[in-house]
């Protein structure tokens, strides 16, 4: 497939566009004003300005262009989400501009091999993203914050998060990925930021060997125990063993535990009446075993957050938000599961209309009780085993309710559009919860 000049010309501007991250460093959050004035000009007078030859066909039938107008919603909003770091908005936009605009024209020239899991995307074009976008990202990082990060440093954690975002927006979702990938890579880059000087420090524990050994062990071992239970496939045993040994490794058995208890009351809840529920066709697909995607979705959140927690001057603020994310999930997933079970009466969030149990987005009383409950348990959990005080127990039942009405609502906004699908959700709301749960932070400590 050639790439057409139409689309060479959108991704030169797209790119080109990415130049003015280098004006954060003289204008500060004044910046933001410029974001603002791109966004009036791409919406009103660049369609008029010739701006259609950029459009696809897709937009031209749909008589406007959607991407075009979103890239300077989401620099404005990384410039307002990071107004104190500026350079982390500046990275995150290097990522945006250079990233997704040479992956698109890689791609489309030189991605004769398609991802296993999305046939519109190439290896060439992943590639091309996490190089050109950590390049990026890496210089307009030094330039925004001179002298504040060595170069290896800033090379390093701009290239994790430039991979990071290459993973994202190679998830076939049906959303436009200007918004939403920026940002959470932007989060990712923050927290990575955070950790400057303290890798040393971890990496020379005498306690380390033992405890990757010991991540392990117990990770085989239960890895292989939840495979001939049947809940997980293949690629959840390989995924989960992942996610466990780099939560072991991180937050030791503490914080493995809470991995554990996650894992514990989704498994139950959803072997919990499986028969019926399959019967009804409300059950999890390939009989409640967990893959690779239900993995990351739930628990990819939960594991940067051990990173922070451990490497970060942080610890308790990145607990709080550790544990948001494993009570969001597990509030979800026990919800679902048991509102789907003993549900009598299921309503949409949006309008308060019923609906049948199975609805996308659709919530019960016994089902929002379950999942109360679950958070709850996981919240005490933590306060127990000395991640933040007992003072965070309810901020994180909260910021779990949030999540899980978060998912709920978008779920029925979206999902039944295609726009988004459960993983996708999964994954957000477990975010939503983990970041409301750091807010909190003031009220616990």
């Amino acid at each position: 497939m050639a790439l057409s000049r139409g689309e060479l010309l959108r991704k030169s501007v797209h790119m080109a566009s990415g130049l003015f991250a280098l004006l954060l460093r003289p204008l500060g959050v004044w910046a933001a004003f410029v974001a603002l004035g791109a966004l009036c000009f791409n919406l009103f007078l660049l369609p008029r300005l010739g701006g259609r030859r950029m459009w696809r066909q897709h937009e031209l039938d749909r008589g406007g262009s959607l991407g075009i107008v979103l890239y300077p919603v989401a620099v404005l909003l990384l410039i307002l989400v990071f107004h104190r770091r500026l350079e982390i908005a500046a990275a995150a936009w290097g990522i945006l501009a250079f990233g997704d605009g040479m992956a698109s024209i890689a791609g489309i020239q030189f991605g004769r091999r398609k991802l296993p899991w999305n046939p519109h995307k190439s290896w060439v074009g992943s590639i091309a993203y996490v190089v050109f976008g950590g390049m990026a990202a890496t210089a307009f990082l030094l330039w925004t914050a001179p002298g504040e990060y060595t170069a290896a440093f800033a090379l390093t954690i701009c290239f994790a998060a430039s991979l990071l975002a290459a993973g994202l927006e190679s998830i076939p979702q049906g959303l436009d990925d200007n918004i939403g990938v920026p940002l959470v890579a932007g989060l990712f880059l923050l927290g990575l930021a955070l950790t400057e000087g303290r890798w040393g420090g971890f990496l020379a524990d005498p306690g380390l060997p033992l405890r990757l050994l010991l991540a392990a062990v117990v990770n085989a071992a239960l890895a292989g125990a939840a495979y001939a239970a049947k809940s997980v496939n293949r690629s959840g045993v390989v995924v989960g063993f992942l996610v466990g040994f780099l939560i072991y490794a991180f937050l030791d058995w503490e914080g493995y535990l809470l991995l554990l208890a996650f894992f514990v009351i989704g498994t139950v809840c959803t072997k919990i009446g499986y028969r019926k529920k399959e019967a009804a066709k409300l059950a999890q697909e390939d009989k409640g075993r967990r893959g690779a995607r239900h993995a990351l979705a739930n628990a990819g959140v939960a594991v940067a957050c051990a990173v922070f927690a451990a490497l970060t001057p942080h610890p308790v603020l990145f607990g709080l938000a550790f544990a948001g994310a494993f009570a969001t999930a597990a509030a979800d997933t026990s919800s679902s599961e048991i509102g789907q079970l003993l549900g009598r009466r299921t309503f949409l969030p949006t309008n308060f209309k019923p609906v049948p149990r199975g609805t996308e987005g659709a919530v019960s009383l016994e089902g929002t009780l379950a999942g109360v409950i679950a958070s709850l348990l996981i919240a005490a959990l933590g306060a127990l085993l000395g991640l933040y005080p007992w003072t965070g127990v309810l901020p994180i039942a909260v910021a779990a309710f949030i999540g899980t009405m978060f998912e709920s609502i978008v779920g029925a906004a979206l999902e039944k559009r295609r726009l988004l699908d459960n993983e996708a959700l999964n994954f957000l709301n477990t975010l939503v919860g983990a970041l409301v749960a750091a807010a909190f932070i003031p009220l616990v400590v």
